[in-house]
């Protein structure tokens, strides 16, 4: 099997050469493996960064947006692209451990799985929400989510979705900024026959606003939007 990894990054100067050398140093049990990062219009030295990561690991592969178009529309491009039989979408930042994909991966591996979630929740000791909103909204979404798509997660917004390309080959995804997350797991957990969604704990340290964090709660109000109109409308 191939593991395709996809990166979305917007102006992620500070993090992206870290973030792209922890996955770059992790065990995935043998898999094939493809890096592509799709840079977002960034406004700072992203783009060389990414430029510079390609031309030194063959595995890396960098895809550019002329204009900004939003983290959704820049996965979309990543899975254009992507070769692999199974996907994952890894923020640029450093919020997330690459090391847990090794756990990430066992359920395909082993099991044949079709979709795998890293729950935040499922992990409190290795886990940092910001604030009490972040934390409570992030459940709330997800409660949400489960009475609409007849589902039983404990973490909708994770960025850890790993899922096989078989899988995503079978939905048109529509949203371009932050909707991604409501709308793959509404449009998967439509699909028949229906995918198991397996949930892996994986650690979590949420970095503040002045460290580049960019959802707001404009976003949760999307986020409700998408979820009721995804899980009603396929």
């Amino acid at each position: 099997m191939k593991l395709s990894i996809v990166i979305p990054c917007y102006n992620e100067e500070r993090t992206l050469a870290e973030i792209v050398a922890q996955v770059l140093a992790t065990d995935i049990k043998g898999m094939d493996r493809e890096v592509i990062i799709v840079d977002d219009c960034s406004g700072d030295g992203a783009p060389q960064i990414a430029a510079a990561l390609a031309a030194d690991h063959p595995e890396v592969k960098v895809l550019t947006h002329p204009e900004n178009r939003g983290k959704s529309a820049a996965l979309k491009t990543g899975f254009e692209s992507a070769s692999g039989d199974i996907i994952l979408v890894q923020d640029a930042d450093l919020e997330y451990d690459p090391a847990d994909y090794a756990a990430l991966l066992v359920p395909f591996i082993e099991n044949g799985a079709d979709v795998v979630y890293g729950s935040r929740f499922l992990a409190p000791d290795r886990t940092t929400f910001l604030g009490f909103m972040h934390f409570h909204g992030n459940r709330a979404l997800t409660m949400l989510s489960n009475v609409m798509n007849g589902l039983r997660l404990t973490d909708l917004s994770t960025c850890y979705k790993v899922f096989r390309r078989s899988v995503l080959d079978q939905m048109t995804l529509e949203e371009e900024k932050f909707g991604f997350c409501p709308e793959f797991t509404a449009k998967a957990a439509r699909l028949k026959p229906k995918p198991e969604f397996i949930e892996i704990p994986v650690a979590y340290t949420s970095r503040s606003y002045a460290e580049g964090k960019k959802i707001s709660w404009r976003h949760g109000l999307r986020a409700i939007y998408c979820i009721i109109r995804y899980s009603l409308f396929r």
